[in-house]
């Protein structure tokens, strides 16, 4: 168990960050799920996580909206203080948006929007959460199994994605000195609302895709929630800068 420890979790309104902020609250941490639009499914996020015994508050927060992070450090100080903290422990990066298309279909806005979210986004963030991070914390970055394998219409998700894991090694060895694990979590084929939520509502979609994993089946977002809470927990203690794909062996 965590007792006592704080987690941010930024998408954590729905789908994969959802089912990360509810298992971290499982394990006895106190979790502050970040949305940028639908504060809704954010209250939802709560309910969920209070209704369970545990603690959990919600912030908005548009990661591509880089000049508001000032603000939102302000708002999050102050949700730790009625908390009686000063710090994070653990801070998972799971916003992020995905736009598909061939190369001819892609366009300068759809590219700048999935590299300023999944990748500037991200990296601004830890670099502005970093000094609030307490020595010996944890760092989760979620990428995607499309880092390791292809597929038509992928491109600059998938780029994205693959940023994110360099980052993840790199600044691994930055915050190493501060005892500060980075590690990033690349799921797979996964039934949410991503994307639509085809993969989650799509029969057909679930058949194909589960048909291509060794376990023959696609993923539930708990499934992700449980990898993300196992590694930040004591058990992994001496994990960090590595890529854990949560994919039900997909495309081997």
């Amino acid at each position: 168990m965590e007792s006592g420890r704080i987690a941010l979790v930024t998408g954590g309104n729905r789908g994969l960050g959802r089912a990360a902020a509810q298992a971290l609250a499982r394990h006895g941490l106190r979790v502050v799920v970040t949305y940028r639009g639908d504060e809704q499914e954010a209250e939802e996020t709560l309910k969920n996580i209070l209704e369970a015994g545990g603690m959990a508050a919600a912030l908005r927060l548009d990661i591509r909206d880089v000049a508001s992070f000032p603000a939102f450090l302000s708002r999050l100080a102050a949700q730790l203080q009625r908390w009686d903290a000063t710090r994070l422990d653990v801070l998972v990066n799971n916003a992020g948006i995905g736009l598909f298309g061939p190369l001819e279909a892609v366009t300068v806005d759809d590219f700048d929007a999935v590299m300023d979210t999944n990748v500037r986004g991200t990296f601004f963030l830890i670099q502005a959460l970093a000094p609030l991070l307490a020595d010996g914390g944890r760092i989760i970055n979620v990428s995607s199994s499309l880092s390791r394998h292809t597929s038509a219409g992928t491109s600059v998700y998938s780029a994205s994605k693959a940023a994110v894991e360099v980052l993840s090694r790199t600044l691994a060895v930055e915050l190493g000195a501060r005892r500060i694990r980075v590690n990033a979590v690349a799921p797979g084929p996964t039934a949410t609302d991503f994307n639509g939520g085809a993969m989650r509502d799509d029969a057909q979609m679930r058949e194909g895709l589960g048909a291509q994993t060794a376990l023959g089946r696609v993923g539930e977002p708990q499934e992700i929630g449980d990898a993300i809470a196992a590694l930040v927990s004591e058990d992994l203690r001496w994990v960090t800068a590595q890529r854990l794909e949560v994919s039900g062996g997909v495309l081997l």
